[in-house]
């Protein structure tokens, strides 16, 4: 019986795995179609965003049936200025008709998360010396190769999310306020 059931289940998982998700023509999608759209939602978000922020790629990866795309801010978002970003974001991904899912309101830490109607979950986190991080994971779709992103990096290209330095490049208004920029006018 034990082992009716675990050939039961293998099968299941088999042929969910196998179907992959549906968008809403009834097409099967599959883990490069869902990349190219988590990385239009990235190019949207990004371009709602003004002043513009640069930003880079982080690493893609990829589960049984889902794809995770990533995106990091080299702008310096001052602690000033991060409950602006953080603004900016989420009234884009409402009006975008995102769900938001989670706010994180720790003052260190902030983070967004929302959720499209299709399954696509977004967030934005800050992370150390305000680094913000965006992030889109796919609904389960039907397995296939990905290729690398054909967004343009807003700045530099890196080797390796080990060597993504921490926010080096200035921006007049989403760095007011930071230190570096208070010591450069004394």
């Amino acid at each position: 019986m034990k082992q009716y059931l675990r050939t039961l289940m293998a099968v299941f998982v088999a042929g969910v795995v196998s179907t992959g998700c549906a968008n809403q023509e009834g097409d099967v999608v599959d883990m490069q179609a869902a990349a190219v759209r988590s990385d239009a939602m990235l190019d949207a978000v990004f371009q709602a965003i003004q002043p513009e922020v640069r930003w880079t790629h982080s690493f893609t990866s990829m589960g049984m049936c889902e794809v995770t795309r990533r995106r990091v801010v080299i702008t310096d978002i001052s602690a000033e200025r991060r409950g602006n970003f953080l603004g900016v974001v989420e009234r884009f991904w409402r009006k975008s008709g995102y769900r938001m899912t989670a706010v994180n309101n720790n003052s260190e830490f902030p983070a967004i998360y929302a959720r499209t109607s299709d399954g696509f979950r977004v967030s934005l986190r800050i992370g150390g010396k305000g680094q913000a991080f965006f992030q889109v994971d796919t609904p389960c779709v039907q397995e296939s190769e990905v290729a690398d992103s054909t967004s343009r990096a807003t700045a530099p290209m890196y080797d390796g999310v080990e060597f993504i330095p921490r926010p080096n490049i200035h921006s007049d208004f989403w760095s007011a306020g930071a230190p570096e920029v208070a010591a450069s006018r004394s």
